[in-house]
């Protein structure tokens, strides 16, 4: 049985430096990046080019919420033929999983250093993930005078948790990931 007092130990009272509110993805500054190995020798890098994010931020870190939804369409290689047969039936199947979804459930960590757990949805499969973030801080832009936050956050998911269990031997199962982030502070009414 949970006792109140148990309730309280769990919850992350760190003062967050982000001024609460919903914050906006600023697109063109963000990146979702993977590696994964090809053959066991080789790593192939990648990106996904179309990204909604959304950081909707409370007086604590409890109060945190990210949600990111990515379209699996839009993966880039850097070689538009193996971006082709990743999204075909036999691999990605981009028809029948369409989109990348994930909702983070806790967030903690104090300074710089912060830990995003969450769940990530694949097609019809949701895994537990667990990203290492670094908070690289807020600056003012002086063009329009909008305040940016930074993160870079880095984990890895296993193909075969989400059922992407194709070309074992030619594709390593762990996948790498690096997100680079800049989120736009809400305008004061």
């Amino acid at each position: 049985m949970t006792t109140r007092d148990d309730f309280s130990n769990s919850l992350t009272v760190t003062p967050l430096p982000l001024s609460p509110g919903d914050w906006e993805l600023d697109p063109l500054h963000s990146a979702v990046n993977f590696t994964i190995r090809h053959l066991g020798i080789a790593k192939v890098r990648g990106r996904f080019t179309e990204v909604k994010a959304a950081l909707s931020v409370g007086e604590t870190a409890d109060d945190v919420r990210v949600t990111a939804e990515i379209a699996l369409a839009s993966i880039d290689t850097g070689i538009a033929e193996r971006d082709a047969h990743v999204r075909a039936s036999d691999l990605l199947d981009v028809e029948k999983r369409p989109t990348m979804t994930f909702r983070s459930t806790r967030v903690s960590g104090e300074g710089e250093d912060w830990t995003m757990e969450g769940e990530l949805t694949i097609g019809d499969v949701t895994r537990p993930v667990t990203l290492a973030v670094e908070f690289g801080g807020l600056v003012d832009v002086p063009v329009d005078g909008s305040r940016h936050a930074g993160f870079e956050a880095t984990g890895e998911i296993r193909r075969s948790d989400f059922g992407l269990d194709f070309a074992p031997g030619l594709l390593g199962d762990v996948v790498k990931i690096q997100l680079d982030m800049q989120f736009v502070e809400p305008r004061a009414a």
